[in-house]
């Protein structure tokens, strides 16, 4: 379902994404609006569930979490009981932080994040591999983070120019 935003939603949206923990006030003066319209625009965005929630961002490697994996998963059946069986399963491991249904060669890829080699190779034996519908994992190492950014591209929208 898409829903028509104007530009000043877009602004607003921008604004959130730059920085959830700014003032209604604020975003209200970057956008050109009184604070209460501001407000209500910002509600009315929250209910249609645009904004899915506001969240602080977390350095990983400040935290001690210094390995990223990105692990592709083979299942070894896909019967109505086994795809909702692992991503059930992977719902609770919070090494996972992101997990796709994938097209192609694999069925599932997951951003795994931990604290060394030696805490996947655990997650991996441990969980992921523990799990019946699991035919084969292939893990990626990622050497360094390039680009990260939870920002949605808002000038790709449908009906606006990119």
């Amino acid at each position: 379902m898409r829903f028509n935003l104007d530009d000043i939603d877009l602004r607003i949206l921008d604004a959130l994404q730059r920085d959830a923990g700014v003032s209604t006030t604020e975003i209200a003066k970057q956008v050109g609006l009184s604070q209460s319209p501001c407000w209500r625009r910002i509600r009315r965005l929250d209910a249609l569930g645009i904004i899915r929630g506001r969240v602080a961002l977390l350095d990983p490697h400040l935290l001690g979490l210094e390995v990223t994996v990105f692990a592709s998963i083979k299942l070894s059946e896909h019967g109505t009981q086994a795809l909702p069986e692992f991503e059930a399963a992977i719902e609770g491991m919070d090494e996972v932080v992101e997990a796709y249904a994938m097209t192609g060669e694999v069925d599932y890829l997951l951003h795994v994040v931990t604290r060394d080699i030696q805490a996947y190779e655990r997650f991996l034996r441990e969980h992921l591999l523990q799990l019946h519908t699991v035919r084969e994992v292939h893990s990626q190492i990622a050497l360094k983070q390039v680009k990260h950014t939870t920002r949605m591209p808002l000038s790709l929208m449908p009906g606006r120019r990119a």
